[in-house]
Parts: C-alpha cells; structure tokens; sequence
C-alpha cells in the first residue's frame, strides 16, 4: 500500500522492506560475482561507502525531525533498532596481517608439498606408510 504525503510517494513498511531486500540481494550477487576479484570486491565496497555517504549527508539530514517529540521517536529508534549505522573500512594493517599470514600459509604449504616431492623422488617414487 502506498501513501502520498506532501506530493511525496512513500512506500509502505512491507514495501520498503521487500524493495530494501531486493537490494540486498542483488549486492550479495554482485559480490559473489565478484569473488577472487579483490578489485572488483573494493569498487562495490567503496560504491556502498559513497552511496551511505550520499544518503547520510542528503536525503537523511534533509528529513531530521524539527521537534523534541520526534527526535526523541528517532533516537529510540536508532538506540532500540541497533545503533547508527556505521560502515568501518579495514585498517591497512590488518589487510598486511591477513595477507601475511595467508603468504605463511601457502609457503608452508608449498614446503609440505615441496618435501614429500623429495621424498618420492629420493625412494624412486615408493611409498611407504608407518603407523
């Protein structure tokens, strides 16, 4: 059901939600799509960033209540529905560490491989299996 206040077409709550999930699905698509592509990955990330920029410093603050009684209503809102919303970038930091240790672990894994090669080749390719 839809509703027109002040020459304005607002969505029901059912219709906003359904539409807001629609979105985020097409995102998760878009970001499975994407998988291994890490600058793929970082375009959609920075494309969510500035478009909760865009919606933060325009149409949000546009429409910031003009009396106690609703600032107090958003405030509850915001304090009972999860907090503001926030989108945290990954420190520099913590990308090197994860890189790092994902580097650790494909050299050990290398060596592992590296070394049973060895070991095959030095038995001529026999195996033996020691319980």
């Amino acid at each position: 059901m839809q509703q027109i206040e002040e020459g304005t077409l607002i969505l029901s709550q059912d219709n906003q939600q359904a539409e807001l999930q629609a979105i985020v699905g097409a995102v998760r698509t878009l970001a499975a799509n994407c998988q291994g592509n890490n600058i793929a990955l970082l375009a959609v990330l920075r494309q969510l960033e500035e478009l909760h920029r865009e919606i933060r410093d325009g149409i949000f603050q546009a429409s910031l209540p003009d009396n106690r009684q609703a600032l107090y209503a958003l405030l509850r809102d915001i304090e009972s529905q999860g907090g503001w919303p926030y989108i945290e970038r990954m420190r520099l930091q913590a990308l090197f560490a994860n890189w790092e240790a994902a580097t650790q672990s494909n050299h050990i894994a290398d060596e592992t491989k590296t070394d049973v090669t060895k070991t095959l080749e030095s038995h001529n390719g026999e195996v033996t299996i020691w319980d």
